[in-house]
């Protein structure tokens, strides 16, 4: 007799497999970091997972009974000038269960690497990973996108429908893909574009990576990402997950 598994349950599980056999389920991964305890009580099961980097220990629940992690934090290979514990916490809850258990690389940023969508373009030619950018403008204002596929130039737009937009200004907020058209992402040279349809962009980045504008777009029914409509970038970080 087969047993049945909510949605949530069977990311859990994937997750616990992902860690666990990590030859099998990621073969990018070459070390174990984990420690698993087993729950000698007599409810029902639940496995614990220990992370043993110090940096970003953490504690996970997986239980049958669906029990959402607390205080999940990405691990971090470089360190960032945007995103604090805050901003990480709030924003890996909200990406695909499949990268969630990733660590995240810092492939491109305006401090590091200057001010240029070329650049941008040419240090992820290489990359077949998801990607999240962060900016932030000169109000201190952080806010983003998540795009299913790396930035490159393009004759017409790529993506899928976990592209998504963020904002933490004020407060933080998610938009999704609201069904209506399939503009997730257009890279130009002189211009990065994300959602569109109603005569202006989710999110318009320009080729010096120095300007952009948010405006409400049909692609994901969003919010400005900005206080201003237009602003100016004080830094932008684009992570991409291995």
């Amino acid at each position: 007799m087969g047993v049945a598994y909510s949605v949530g349950e069977v990311d859990h599980l994937y997750t616990f497999f992902v860690q666990w056999s990590p030859d099998i389920y990621n073969r990018d991964s070459t070390e174990q970091s984990f420690l698993v305890v087993k729950d000698p009580g007599t409810g029902p099961r639940n496995w614990e997972i220990l992370i043993k980097d110090e940096k970003r220990r953490q504690s996970i629940c997986f239980s049958l009974e669906g029990e959402e992690p607390d205080d999940l934090l990405p691990v971090l290979r470089d360190p960032s000038l945007i995103l604090g514990d805050h901003h990480l916490e709030t924003l890996v809850k909200h990406l695909p269960a499949r990268i969630q258990v990733y660590s995240w690389r810092l492939v491109y940023s305006t401090a590091e690497h200057g001010t240029s969508l070329k650049t941008l373009y040419r240090r992820m030619a290489s990359i077949d990973s998801p990607v999240l950018l962060a900016i932030k403008d000169m109000d201190n204002q952080v806010f983003g996108a998540f795009s299913s596929h790396p930035f490159r130039v393009s004759e017409c737009c790529y993506g899928t429908g976990e592209t998504f937009l963020y904002s933490f200004s004020p407060n933080f907020n998610i938009f999704r893909w609201s069904g209506e058209n399939y503009y997730f992402v257009k890279g130009f040279l002189d211009s990065l574009q994300m959602g569109a349809g109603g005569g202006r962009f989710g999110l318009w980045l320009d080729a010096d990576l120095n300007r952009g504008s948010s405006y409400s777009c049909h692609t994901f029914h969003n919010q400005p990402l900005s206080p201003h409509h237009d602003f100016t970038v004080q830094e932008l970080e684009a992570w991409t997950f291995e």
